[in-house]
């Protein structure tokens, strides 16, 4: 390898494999909220063209409810998503789902990336930060402060404590981790049977330390319908819609 190529290697960037988890049923929406029109696109498409845009992005691997498959690859096709390697049918829970994607990702992937097909406000920005960090660090989470005050409530619904709101974040996608440690955990986390709605917790249950990032107010994620219209201020605040 000459000096020029290994100078070539020490400056490339960081790039990941990312798994778009679009196997939700939308229950509180009411309707498939990934087909909602978030101004002149869906909001699966939004989230799909910030990855497909990314230089720190390579592939993406869409995770999505068996009758959809069919239906996203073509819409994929039709709008020249040339990341998108594999559209695949995801599992009962948020974690199977998870699992089944990592699984898709090439071989070669060094990093995954995993994010919330309902969050279509998120940044190329948070995506870089996220990436570069989980390459120095191996996981990396990005998270926003809590601003409100949380109690815990027993079963008798009375309040039985105070959590410290110093150390207490809400944690967001895209959560990014060494391909090798994420499929692991993910697959121990099955084996046991557990249902988890984060996909660090299965690092957390390794005793695996994810490293945290900067979040941002604007990635919210796309539940009930007020959320949209919280999700179309948010883009006519930055002039895109």
């Amino acid at each position: 390898m000459s000096l020029l190529d290994l100078w070539k290697k020490s400056n490339s960037i960081p790039k990941c494999s990312a798994v778009i988890v679009a196997a939700g049923s939308s229950v509180r929406m009411g309707s498939d909220k990934l087909a909602a029109q978030l101004g002149s696109s869906s909001v699966l498409l939004r989230t799909l063209r910030v990855f497909e845009l990314s230089e720190y992005v390579s592939e993406i691997v869409i995770v999505t409810r068996m009758d959809k498959v069919s239906e996203i690859a073509e819409l994929c096709a039709q709008e020249n998503m040339t990341k998108v390697s594999k559209v695949v049918a995801g599992g009962k829970t948020r974690m199977e789902s998870s699992l089944i994607g990592v699984s898709a990702v090439k071989s070669g992937a060094k990093l995954i990336a995993i994010h919330d097909a309902a969050r279509p406000l998120v940044s190329e920005t948070l995506i870089k930060r996220v990436v570069c960090a989980a390459a120095e660090h191996m996981a990396a989470v990005p998270v926003i402060p809590s601003t409100d005050t949380l109690k815990v409530v027993d079963a008798d619904n009375r309040v039985a404590g105070t959590v410290d709101r110093e150390t207490t974040f809400r944690v967001q996608t895209p959560q990014v981790f060494d391909a090798i440690l994420i499929k692991g955990a993910l697959t121990k986390a099955a084996e046991k049977g557990l249902a988890l709605s984060d996909d660090s917790a299965a690092m957390d249950m390794t005793g695996f330390k994810s490293f945290t990032v900067a979040g941002e107010e604007d990635n919210i994620k796309i539940t009930t319908p007020r959320d949209l219209i919280f999700a179309e201020a948010i883009l006519r605040s930055r002039g895109e819609l």
